[in-house]
């Protein structure tokens, strides 16, 4: 759902200083410096082929430690409804997560908003191991509707800056005293 959003997090993602600043412009100082921890982690982002279908969402997010493919939604409601295409997307999503253990990832843009306008919500997926597994507990799902159909909720996501936050921390980051020392004999 436009490009120009899918470039905003990619630019984000990928750690570009100038990127973050244009998304935390109305942020305040806690958000902003949150959100800039990504820099340090940054991520290789790419546009994924044939965007949106077959399961591989819009970008693919890809670092050492992680890879998700996210889905990328923007809209003036504060939710969105998913039916047709978006429910095939989303199906198709889930099934790749599942086949390949990767956290699918709906980010939402919530247009005409001061402060951080992106919210991060998980598609649910069995068999996450490791890091992903972890990281899938933070990360609400999408909800479901009276009649059990996912949906996106803007007001239930987990603010952008939190996320960039969550998976900007480095794993085995020690302080120098904390470090084993060798000892001669």
């Amino acid at each position: 759902m436009g490009t120009n959003y899918e470039r905003e997090l990619r630019s984000v993602l990928a750690g570009e200083i100038k990127g973050i600043r244009a998304i935390t412009r109305s942020c305040n100082e806690f958000e902003r410096a949150s959100a800039m921890q990504v820099a340090q982690r940054p991520f290789l982002v790419v546009r994924a082929p044939g965007s949106g279908s077959e399961g591989t969402g819009d970008l693919l997010a890809l670092r050492g430690d992680m890879c998700f493919p996210i889905e990328v939604k923007s809209s003036k409601s504060r939710k969105i409804y998913l039916s047709g295409r978006t429910m095939l997307q989303y199906s198709a999503l889930k099934s790749t997560g599942e086949k390949c253990g990767l956290l699918p990832l709906y980010a939402f843009r919530l247009k005409g908003v001061r402060g951080d306008s992106w919210r991060i919500l998980k598609v649910d997926v069995r068999g996450l191991k490791g890091k992903l597994r972890h990281l899938s507990r933070s990360i609400p799902e999408l909800p479901l509707t009276s009649r059990g159909a996912p949906h996106l909720n803007w007001d239930g996501g987990m603010p952008l800056h939190r996320f960039l936050s969550l998976i900007s921390r480095s794993d085995g980051a020690r302080s120098i005293d904390s470090s084993p020392r060798i000892i001669e004999m």
